[in-house]
């Protein structure tokens, strides 16, 4: 699932853990003549992280923040920021016409961090274990392996897998020694290119790392040391930040000003869209939002401009699709195609019989921004008549409780990939958990067919089929892409972010 993170809680212990000591610097030699110090070796990359991970059972790993996991073990391969494949254990790859099976070929001399060679044997071992471990259990349902030899591995899935390059991507390989030894959780074992360094780890706060030189892209990664602090409240991140004790974190916008005033550097991302999802297509819990011409009134009394402007102080962009700019789905050049037109929305409403308007239940939860979102959209939905009343959700079924259909119209700040196929399956198709009633829908699963069968042109062709067909029946209100922002220390480079996600950079981007 993708819900946002819940907001950052003040933690004195993590502040304590913080200021016991400081990131380390660029080492230096003496420079030329003249005197002065000149860099030559790239020493300590020190990072703040908001949540604290789970352990080290490869299955139970977040992507939200992941760098923990990201130094100790490799992938078969990764994906980038638009969910394509690169070169990691595997150096070569192929994917099978019919989108059932992915063949790779192991890079030769590879070794884990316990001396044991990388091989097909160990690849397959992680596949069955997270098939039956973890929360992606399902996407590995059935899977079968062909292993000629210790470079060579086939894993075939019982059916076609449009996203067969994503679930390649995600399991992080170990070693078969490991998953049986009942201490999964306790130390990890990867052929990442960084090490695990338990002396200076104390869990629930620090992490450190040494780099594995023999990584087969270890020039890749330039620090020496890795160190990942906890850090649960944002304004001991943003003090952090500023006293150089730490290299860099995620901040909120209401943090911004302060990080750049005080000469640090900003990389921003956009990954998320701001959203009404009108999920009760046919009307069955609501008969309003059966009919076209209110959902099409609904995106009309939003002012997206002023959104952007008002409620997210400029950081963002107004938006009119729900797909990520560059993914396949994006229309390039689209116009609003519902600008704000008040008038025209009561039009649309009174035509579809509907002026008096309707009740509408909308959940609110903590962490949502929708203490500045709701009163905004509540006043905007008034205007047709739409009544709100806010039901807000807490404690452990929150979630659930959001995801149930219970409330076929929800506020959100969701996430979206960078491979919109992925959208596409959590969002918009009828077994999606986003698309909250689950009302099939005869064009998008005749386009997921489509999808399914064809070629790499089809496939995106179908998508833009897909984004055309939803945006037309109104089935959302996109409203803003809202600006995430990652601080860190001009000693740092950091200029590109390769989560598909768009919400964190990747350990790799860190230069």
């Amino acid at each position: 699932m993708r819900p946002n993170k819940p907001a950052l809680i003040a933690s004195a212990s993590a502040l304590a853990v913080l200021l016991a000591g400081c990131t380390g610097q660029s080492a230096t030699s003496t420079g030329p003549a003249g005197g002065g110090t000149t860099k030559t070796a790239k020493d300590t990359l020190t990072l703040g992280m908001s949540a604290d991970i789970q352990g080290w059972d490869p299955s139970n790993q977040p992507g939200y923040q992941g760098w923990a996991g990201e130094a100790v073990w490799d992938t078969l391969v990764k994906c980038d920021a638009f969910g394509k494949p690169e070169a990691d254990i595997a150096d070569k790859w192929s994917i099978s016409e019919d989108n059932k099976s992915f063949t790779a070929h192991i890079r030769e001399g590879m070794k884990f961090s316990d001396g044991t060679p990388v091989d097909s044997a160990a690849v397959e071992a992680t596949y069955k274990y997270i098939s039956t471990h973890g929360g992606a259990q399902a996407d590995y349902e059935g899977i079968k392996f062909d292993t000629p030899d210790p470079q060579n591995i086939t894993i075939t899935w019982p059916e076609p897998q449009p996203m067969i390059v994503t679930r390649i991507c995600n399991p992080k390989v170990t070693t078969k020694a490991i998953l049986d030894s009942g201490k999964v959780n306790d130390t990890p074992v990867g052929s990442g290119p960084y090490v695990l360094d338990t002396a200076g780890t104390t869990r629930g706060s620090v992490y450190a790392f040494t780099k594995n030189d023999q990584h087969w892209n270890a020039a890749n990664y330039p620090y020496k040391k890795l160190v990942i602090k906890v850090i649960e409240s944002e304004t001991a991140t943003v003090s952090a930040l500023k006293t150089k004790q730490i290299d860099g974190a995620l901040i909120t916008p209401q943090s911004y000003n302060e990080i750049t005033a005080s000469g640090l550097k900003v990389q921003t991302m956009q990954g998320q869209t701001t959203r009404l999802l009108l999920t009760d297509h046919l009307g069955k819990k609501i008969p309003a939002l059966g009919d076209v011409r209110v959902r099409r009134a609904i995106n009309m009394v939003f002012d997206r401009e002023a959104m952007v402007k008002n409620l997210y102080q400029g950081h963002g962009k107004p938006s009119y699709q729900i797909f990520r700019p560059g993914s396949d789905a994006y229309i390039e050049g689209l116009q609003d195609p519902y600008p704000f037109d008040v008038a025209k929305a009561k039009a649309f409403m009174a035509e579809a019989g509907y002026e008096k308007g309707f009740a509408l239940e909308l959940p609110t939860m903590a962490g949502q921004n929708h203490e500045k979102l709701m009163p905004y959209v509540t006043q905007q939905l008034a205007q047709l008549n739409i009544t709100v009343k806010q039901v807000p959700l807490s404690g452990a079924n929150a979630i659930g409780d959001l995801l149930s259909g219970t409330y076929p119209v929800v506020l959100w700040q969701l996430g979206n990939f960078g491979q919109s196929l992925q959208d596409i399956d959590i969002v918009v198709r009828s077994s999606g958990y986003w698309n909250l009633m689950h009302q099939p829908d005869a064009t998008v699963d005749k386009r997921w067919k489509q999808i399914v069968t064809g070629d790499e042109a089809q496939k995106k062709a179908a998508q833009q089929e897909i984004n055309r067909y939803i945006i037309d029946q109104a089935w959302f209100a996109p409203m803003v892409n809202p600006d995430g922002f990652y601080a860190h220390s001009p000693d740092v480079t950091v200029d590109t972010v390769s989560d598909v996600e768009a919400l964190t950079p990747k350990l790799r981007d860190f230069k």
